[in-house]
This record gives structure tokens, C-alpha cells and sequence, in this order.
């Protein structure tokens, strides 16, 4: 409803809203009233859920708890049916009107279910330094539509639970195909649209997955550690006295060593309402150094992918600043802070800069 409010009238919002809770329904295959109250509940009770017993205990739920234990045990949703439902319902679009998704991996920790199957040690991050551990639990990919502002709200599109043997690379390749898939099925994009923008943070092999989806129309933003190696362009072929095979790289841009720095090719800046003056540097044609093993291991005749490094730098945020926004954090539990930096700030540099590649690798630095 937050997400529909800004651009349609409360008639036309609930409209939609209906016309999802009919086709939602129509998903539910096996003990459909009893899963469909059960989904009612989860949306409408205070604060977090931590025991399914409880969910009975609300006004939306008007059977009992055996009813519930019954539906979760022996209810059937068709997940295919609902993808194609979620991809047809409105989705928030950037200010330019295209469509940006994010992929994430988020954890389902299950550290009291030992015998659970298919149970992978989850990288959870401590209060502390150096107090990061591994949990057991269920990893998810996450594939949802971004607004634009200070929101939290997402349009969540896909889920899927990596399982032990699964290539995380591969996976996310196969779960945007089918979900830009859907969505072009869906009509939310035609030919002559901008091309849909996906972000992604540190851990996804940004090249990899620009080489498997390029085919589609999509760009791909990805953020690179910091101790990351990209290499310039070789130039045009040039014969020497002593012959030989041409050179395949230029010159090497380190990202932890500035010296290595060239000037870059595209330089702009971008206020923000928190965080002051956010400068944004990117260098043309940089491509990394592939070999042949992993998911290249196959291919025969490797070929460097360029892509474009853009260095972000933006100060760090006021003591004063931070304070007031632990104040707001505190305050209301369920609101998230602002993602002022990272995804939201990389869209807008990415339109002033106006780069003609397929993807962009992002350094963030703080």
C-alpha cells in the first residue's frame, strides 16, 4: 500500500491490493482458508512473530490452533504461480522510470534444529571487532524491486534456499533470468525502456554474471573489495622488431594503492541531505585479469570483460548527525535508517555520468 500510495489515488490502491488478495487466494492449493487467514495474521500482528501458537490468538485468524499446525503441515502453495503473480503487480521504478532490483542473501539462522537437513554455517557479523562467527541456518536469495527516497519498503519478486552444493554465482544467474523473464512477460518491460538496473554488494562475481545474463536488458552494479587489481585497455595492435604476441592488458590500477590511480575518464558530485558532498570518479574501459579455472574452466578462448570502476568517497556522517539518527533508530524499532550511501547514491551517479557499458563495479570508500 506504501508503495502504491505515491502515484495512485486510495481507490486505485485498494483496487490492486483486492485484485492480489483474489489471485493470492487462488495460489493456495491445499487447506487455502486456513494458510490464507494464517498470511493475514503474520501481516497484521504487533511486532515480530515468534510463535505460530500466538498467530491464532489474533482477530484475523477465526480457527483454531489445530487448524493452523493442519495448514502448515499439509498446505500446498504453487511458488510458480505466485512468481508470475508477484511480477505482474505494480512495481516501484526509479525516478527515471526504470526498474532497479537488488540481490542479497539473507540468513535464516536455525542454531537449535541440528538435525534440520541441508544445514549450512552462516556468516553473522558481532557487536564487536573480530566478533564475527558462523551460525548454523538456511541461506535465501533475495531478488526484490527498489524505491526510490528514504524507504525500506521493497517488492520482494524471488526467494530461493541455496542448498550445500550449490554455485552462488550460478544460481543468482538462473534466479534473475527467470525473474527479468517474468517481468517482461508481465508487460513491466518493452522494448525501448531503459534497461533494468541490478545492484549488488561485495561477495557476486559482477563478471560472471554480466557475461551469463548478456543477453538481457539488464545492467549490473556491483560493489569490489578494496584490495581488488583491474588492468587498462592494451590499445591498438602494434608490431615491434622482436614480433611476438600482441599484449592482452595495459597498465594495472590497484584500488589500494592511489599511485596507480590514472586520471579518471568521468568525474561528478552529488549532495546529500546527511552526509554533505559525495564525489564519484570512474575510469572507461578497465577489465579484471581472468583465468581459466572456476566457472571459467570450460570456456575456450578467454576474453576480458570491461566494466567501468567508479571510486565513491563520502565523508562520514556528523557526530551530531549520528546521534540524532540513533535517537529516531531508538525511538521507533521498526524503522530502518536511511540508505543514504551505496545502492540509492551509485543510481544517481550512475545517470549523471551516463556511461554507454553493461555493468559498473563500485568501490566504496567511507
Amino acid at each position: 500500500m506504501k508503495s502504491l500510495a505515491a502515484e495512485q489515488t486510495a481507490d486505485a490502491a485498494l483496487g490492486v491490493l483486492s485484485h492480489f488478495r483474489v489471485q493470492f487466494y487462488d495460489c493456495l492449493y491445499t487447506r487455502a482458508d486456513a494458510l490464507f487467514e494464517l498470511t493475514d495474521a503474520v501481516l497484521c500482528s504487533d511486532g515480530p512473530v515468534t510463535s505460530l501458537v500466538e498467530l491464532t490468538l489474533t482477530a484475523e485468524h477465526r480457527r483454531g490452533h489445530g487448524a493452523m499446525y493442519d495448514a502448515v503441515n499439509h498446505g500446498w502453495l504453487e511458488p510458480r504461480r505466485l512468481r508470475r503473480l508477484l511480477a505482474s503487480t505494480p512495481l516501484p521504478r526509479a525516478a527515471d522510470g526504470r526498474i532497479v532490483l537488488a540481490v542479497d542473501v539473507s540468513n535464516w539462522l536455525r542454531p537449535d534444529a541440528p538435525t534440520s537437513p541441508e544445514l549450512l554455517f552462516c556468516h553473522v557479523y558481532g557487536r564487536g571487532r573480530s566478533a564475527d562467527q558462523f551460525i548454523p541456518g538456511w541461506p535465501y536469495s533475495f531478488v526484490a524491486a527498489l524505491e526510490t527516497g528514504r524507504t525500506s519498503w521493497t517488492a520482494v519478486l524471488d526467494a530461493i534456499r541455496l542448498g550445500p552444493a550449490d554455485d552462488a554465482t550460478a544460481v543468482t544467474a538462473t534466479q534473475l533470468r527467470d525473474v527479468v523473464t517474468r517481468l517482461v512477460h508481465a508487460g513491466q518491460w518493452r522494448p525501448g525502456d531503459a534497461d533494468i538496473l541490478v545492484v549488488m554488494d561485495t561477495g557476486y562475481d559482477v563478471t560472471r554474471l554480466a557475461y551469463v545474463l548478456a543477453d538481457l536488458p539488464v545492467e549490473l552494479v556491483g560493489r569490489l573489495r578494496s584490495d581488488r587489481v583491474m588492468l587498462r585497455d592494451a590499445g591498438p595492435r602494434r608490431s615491434t622488431p622482436r614480433g611476438g604476441q600482441p599484449r592482452k592488458h595495459g597498465g594495472v590500477l590497484t584500488f589500494s594503492k592511489p599511485e596507480s590511480w590514472h586520471t579518471p575518464d568521468q568525474a561528478t558530485t552529488c549532495d546529500t541531505t546527511r552526509y554533505g558532498t559525495a564525489e564519484a570518479f570512474a575510469w572507461d574501459r578497465m577489465h579484471p585479469r581472468l583465468q581459466a579455472r572456476g566457472p571459467w574452466l570450460d570456456h575456450c578462448g578467454l576474453q576480458a570483460r570491461t566494466r567501468t570502476p567508479t571510486r565513491l568517497e563520502e565523508p562520514q556522517a556528523s557526530p551530531t548527525s549520528r546521534a540524532r539518527e540513533n535517537r529516531e533508530t531508538n525511538r521507533n524499532p521498526h524503522r530502518t535508517r536511511p540508505p543514504e550511501t551505496a545502492a540509492r547514491l551509485m543510481i544517481k551517479l550512475r545517470e549523471r555520468l551516463r556511461l554507454p557499458l553493461r555493468y559498473l563495479s563500485i568501490l566504496l570508500t567511507c
